[in-house]
């Protein structure tokens, strides 16, 4: 593999890191339906504000979400919201995965 191919791997392996989380993945579903402020993840999250927030840091390091700070207030929204034809892939993964199984055991 030559230095760019490489590059560009690395890339694509920092923003599904980026994804590899419960509350991070559930924050970009939230996100989906319109941008939120902190203080609304963090009720839906039920964590602490500093959690959150470093939730959100790691998802706009990769470059998913964006944040507009308004008064004390952060907003944040997608990025990209193609990333959710990412989640439509995965569901597709899982729903024959469950079908293999049921194929398995039935």
């Amino acid at each position: 593999m030559n230095a760019k191919m490489q590059a560009l791997f690395d890339a694509r392996a920092e923003i599904v890191k980026a994804l590899a989380h419960p509350t991070r993945l559930y924050i970009v579903d939230e996100l989906a339906k319109g941008e939120r402020c902190v203080c609304e993840l963090r009720e839906g999250i039920g964590a602490d504000i500093s959690t959150v927030s470093k939730h959100l840091s790691v998802l706009k390091n990769a470059g998913i979400v964006e944040d507009d700070k308004r008064g004390l207030q952060v907003f944040y929204r997608l990025r990209c919201p193609c990333i959710l034809n990412f989640f439509g892939c995965i569901e597709n993964v899982l729903q024959e995965n469950a079908k293999k199984h049921m194929a398995l055991v039935g």
